[in-house]
């Protein structure tokens, strides 16, 4: 384990530089105390005593909301923090953006705060910080996001392939063959997760998995509006999505098309959101536990710190059965014309090649946009 004598040596400094640096004494420029602490974090210094005089964590999050118990992060750092702060942990919530990412290098920001380990919401595979966890000395747990190779990095999430086959079975029960999905661009982690799912449950269940059953856009209502009327086109039945925002404005959508839910068209979500029990239908959905989620993030946390290298949790999975599907309905006649209006501006939403998978997605890793940056 590096020292601060290891640390003086590489800068030429004496030893109470050193000390300044890491204690951010006023004494010393900007400059040398950032010089100090990268150098620090290169070398894998841990200052135990300031360790032994406070014990503090961080939930860091983005693209996430997390303040009212109908956002989606609220009950994660509610489960969080119900297992951490009895066990005498200080907790601190902090929003990060990419702009700060790439100002700050994430060891200089533990550092530099005096944080022994962080649970992270939200990062996409874009975010500077995840090429850095790659190496990182830091106990860290990501939530629905995946780093190899490293023993300092844990992750939790939910079994995205055991909710997938789950909605693929109750839908084929009810009479469906051609399913659909609808979901954000593969630049996170868990869409590539839930993407890979909804092939492999196509797959094991005989369904045709066909590119024009898939649409991926960056932007949710532009993205509903374009696919919707799409994938009715090609004699979709039932369409899941990859989170309920997406679902719930699907709902919106069909009702201004006239399309009746589940009369013409099944629908499922994916996280089980306060709101889902009271849209119009009330939207079946794959249920996440998010308190069980935040406990499970402090449980591999307090692994990692206890030197017990853990690789990936996942909770099991669970289909809410809502009013928001049913069996299919033998389609007489043609379309209602309402549902197919031209084609939206393309540069809102982007299609991807389903039928012919990317070979590095082929096989979704156990871990995990929510966090991908778009829902």
């Amino acid at each position: 384990m590096a020292t601060i004598n290891d640390i003086a040596s590489k800068l030429g400094i004496t030893k109470g530089t050193v000390s300044k640096g890491l204690n951010n004494a006023s004494d010393i420029s900007e400059e040398m105390r950032k010089k100090i602490l990268e150098t620090a974090v290169e070398l894998g210094y841990v200052n135990r005593r300031r360790q032994k005089r406070e014990k503090k964590l961080c939930i860091l999050v983005e693209n996430m909301e997390y303040h009212t118990p109908n956002q989606f992060g609220h009950d994660i750092v509610l489960g969080f923090k119900q297992m951490a702060e009895p066990d005498g942990w200080t907790v601190d919530i902090i929003p990060i953006q990419m702009e700060f990412q790439r100002g700050t290098p994430y060891g200089v920001f533990m550092m530099e705060r005096g944080y022994q380990a962080s649970f992270i919401l939200g990062l996409t595979l874009l975010d500077p910080w995840m090429q850095e966890l790659r190496t990182s000395r830091i106990p860290t747990v990501l939530y629905d996001n995946y780093i190899k190779e490293n023993p300092n990095v844990a992750s939790v999430g939910c079994d995205s392939q055991e909710g997938f086959e789950l909605a693929v079975k109750h839908l084929t029960k009810l009479g469906h063959k051609k399913i659909g999905l609808i979901s954000g661009p593969l630049e996170s982690y868990i869409l590539k997760a839930r993407y890979n799912a909804y092939l492999s449950a196509m797959d094991r269940f005989g369904l045709e998995i066909n590119e024009r059953y898939i649409g991926l856009g960056y932007y949710v209502n532009d993205s509903t509006k374009k696919y919707i009327p799409q994938l009715l086109r090609e004699g979709v039945t039932a369409i899941l999505f990859s989170h309920d925002v997406r679902a719930i404005s699907a709902i919106t959508e069909c009702d201004d098309r006239g399309i009746r839910i589940p009369e013409d068209l099944s629908i499922i979500g994916f996280d089980d959101l306060p709101m889902t029990a009271h849209t119009t239908p009330p939207l079946t959905t794959i249920r996440q536990d998010r308190i069980a989620l935040g406990k499970c993030g402090f449980y591999a946390l307090s692994s990692l710190l206890n030197h017990v290298a853990i690789g990936s949790i996942l909770l099991r999975a669970q289909l809410i059965l809502r009013d928001s599907t049913g069996p299919v309905a033998p389609q007489i006649g043609p379309m209602n014309p309402r549902t197919l209006p031209q084609e939206p501006d393309k540069a809102t939403s982007q299609t991807y090649p389903a039928n012919l998978p990317d070979p590095a997605l082929s096989k979704p890793e156990h871990h995990t946009d929510q966090a991908g940056q778009f829902t």
